[in-house]
């Protein structure tokens, strides 16, 4: 497919634009900074005409896509002021949700995150390994990832053939990111993250099979790794973190605490990288 990536400078930017040209795809990068030369165009998505306009073609670099991985945002609270954060991700998504709608692109995964679920799981989810039929969000971040899944799947049903898939990606770890494991036996690494981590390697993996495995409507998958960031059985960290919540009986020792069931079941993930 021709095939467009938002967000294509960042960690799992490169990572899903390297993944999908190793599947054989035409794969082209839209970001605010990159390297010309390379499939990239800069494109300010806060403006929809420059969206729009990038998404039906631009001379010498392309006439158009068949699907959108939108990954494009700022990434985290506290970059900039919170309402900037929810006004910047949610105008920016709108922008390329409606403009690949208008330009006939029904293919399309979209990049939510772990903060509409929970995070920092402060108020305990009511149960564990957390999975996605639970949608809370507890920050400006969160709120706007919730508020986009929303219009995702209002909006795939704007057309027969719309496919629009919501990742739900935990902390990404870039290949050279792994000396933070150094900390695993600690009992309060990653407690914001349920223990939850992702290689963007294996990030990347889960967006090329969205994209192979999309079908009309919307569905949401949870993104981690199968296996917990951390050295401690996961059901002394439930019980530590999140004492009387229901913890699932076959739960396995080591597994997430962020449900990767769905994706494995329906999509057929795994993840290839492991920091044990």
């Amino acid at each position: 497919m021709r095939i467009v990536v938002t967000g294509s400078s960042g960690t799992l930017g490169r990572a899903t634009v390297e993944r999908l040209r190793a599947d054989g795809h035409d794969v082209r990068g839209f970001d605010l900074t990159g390297a010309p030369g390379d499939g990239f165009t800069r494109v300010d998505l806060s403006d929809y005409g420059q969206t729009l306009d990038a998404l039906l073609g631009v001379t010498a670099r392309h006439d158009g896509f068949e699907a959108v991985v939108h990954l494009a945002a700022i990434p985290v609270n506290g970059l900039v002021p919170d309402v900037t954060t929810f006004e910047n991700n949610l105008s920016a998504s709108y922008h390329v949700l409606f403009a690949a709608h208008r330009a006939g692109i029904r293919n399309i995964v979209l990049a939510s995150s772990i903060t509409a679920m929970g995070f920092p799981f402060d108020v305990a989810p009511p149960a564990l390994p957390v999975d996605e039929t639970y949608t809370r969000a507890f920050n400006t971040y969160g709120l706007g990832k919730v508020v986009e899944e929303s219009m995702a799947a209002q909006l795939a049903g704007w057309h027969p053939d719309s496919a629009i898939t919501a990742l739900r990606f935990t902390n990404v770890v870039a290949p050279d990111g792994y000396a933070t494991f150094a900390r695993a036996d600690d009992p309060d690494y990653r407690r914001d993250l349920v223990g939850s981590w992702i290689d963007a390697r294996d990030g990347a993996a889960a967006v090329s099979l969205a994209l192979a495995g999309a079908q009309p409507g919307f569905e949401v998958y949870n993104v981690a790794a199968p296996g917990s960031g951390s050295g401690i059985p996961s059901r002394e960290l439930a019980a530590r973190w999140f004492p009387g919540t229901p913890v699932a009986d076959d739960l396995g020792e080591y597994e997430s605490l962020m449900s990767t069931r769905k994706i494995q079941s329906a999509l057929g993930f795994t993840a290839v990288h492991d920091w044990r």
